[in-house]
């Protein structure tokens, strides 16, 4: 499996944030955190496909909200890339996605939630 590592993140937020809105990274958050928590899913097995990784990319990124503003935006962005870098591409409804990470982030569906919606697709 291909990994978005916290450089990765950080520019996929730079590409999907308008240059009007609340640029940067909140004081308090940590994207590293946010990576090191998938890392250690990973180490320890509990993700077992592309799915499940790219599902925890969203969520935790949209969770974490590490950035002052477009968090949902760039959990999507993450998830649907690390789904691209390891082959799959998805055709999302626009509405339907938006909604799943808006519950992502209200922490009404988790990871293995939103890893079976993405595997539907």
């Amino acid at each position: 499996m291909i990994f978005i590592s916290v450089a990765d993140v950080i520019e996929i937020h730079d590409l999907v944030i308008a240059p009007n809105e609340l640029q940067g990274l909140a004081r308090d958050k940590s994207i590293q955190a946010i990576i090191a928590r998938i890392d250690n899913r990973i180490a320890y097995g509990l993700i077992r496909d592309v799915y499940e990784l790219a599902a925890c990319y969203a969520c935790y990124i949209a969770v974490g909200h590490a950035f002052h503003d477009a968090n949902m935006r760039t959990a999507f962005a993450c998830m649907d890339a690390c789904l691209v870098l390891n082959g799959i591409e998805l055709n999302y409804e626009p509405e339907e996605a938006g909604n799943q990470i808006i519950k992502a982030a209200r922490g009404i569906v988790d990871e293995v939630e939103l890893a079976a919606w993405l595997r539907g697709l």
